[in-house]
């Protein structure tokens, strides 16, 4: 026997390497196209928000574009029914936008590279349209911007995830940031509160689905028609919402 730094080989097997396969079933920082892509949107729509009227970079709503793009009740009723979605992209404040971006930045790079892509962007839409139906529930004749229904939905599909693959440890980390979350939404005023649970709801059904799939009890193609369905009943709830105000 021939010692190794991996222990103890016979002759013939001390000079072979050893394959490694690496299995990404788990939740780990990786590569996140999307993630960046959608900070990107982000800060961009903010920028436009100060550019058009919104008063520096402190400011505190207002302004052209966020008048314009605002997710606003009577508006979205009146047919302006992109709302729902840009409204989602907007922020009110500097202090709005980097404390979201944070928490997108964390959760995205946590969860993408684990489901991929493509599932990481329906589980991002579901809850952004699942959160405007929140909203539009709640407070439907108020002006309501932020990512922050995307971001609960992510916080779900994030915990979710984690069970459905054995990791305890992290599902029980990511739990604990889901209730300090609640606590400030319904402790803090100024928050949609219906933005919050919306989003939440909407991207813990969407990661049921991918856990489904995982599992092998949905295919792919179901899989993604499943994400469509609850987008489509998300936006359908807003019109709804938005019309019954």
């Amino acid at each position: 026997m021939t010692p190794t730094p991996v222990g103890m080989r016979c002759p013939e097997c001390a000079g072979r390497t050893t394959p490694v396969k690496r299995i990404g079933t788990g939740l780990a920082a990786g590569r996140a196209p999307a993630t960046y892509a959608l900070i990107a949107i982000n800060v961009a729509f903010f920028f436009a928000e100060v550019a058009g009227g919104g008063g520096g970079l402190g400011f505190n709503g207002g302004g052209s574009v966020y008048n314009n793009l605002a997710l606003f009740g009577p508006k979205v009723a009146d047919g302006e029914w992109y709302r729902v979605v840009t409204g989602g992209f907007l922020h009110a404040g500097l202090l709005h936008i980097a404390f979201n971006m944070f928490a997108l930045f964390i959760l995205g790079r946590l969860l993408e590279p684990a489901i991929g892509t493509p599932r990481f962007l329906g589980i991002y839409g579901v809850a952004l349209l699942a959160g405007s139906c929140g909203a539009l529930i709640v407070t439907p004749d108020a002006l309501t911007v932020g990512a922050s229904g995307a971001i609960f939905g992510l916080m779900s599909a994030a915990f979710i995830i984690a069970r459905h693959r054995g990791l305890e440890q992290i599902a029980g980390q990511i739990g604990l940031f889901v209730l300090i979350n609640l606590a400030f939404t319904f402790g803090a005023s100024g928050i949609s509160v219906g933005g919050h649970i919306g989003g939440l709801i909407g991207g813990g059904l969407a990661a049921l689905i991918v856990a489904f799939g995982e599992r092998g009890r949905v295919g792919g193609v179901a899989e993604g028609l499943g994400m469509l369905a609850l987008a489509a009943a998300a936006f359908a709830g807003c019109l709804v919402a938005a019309s019954a105000a």
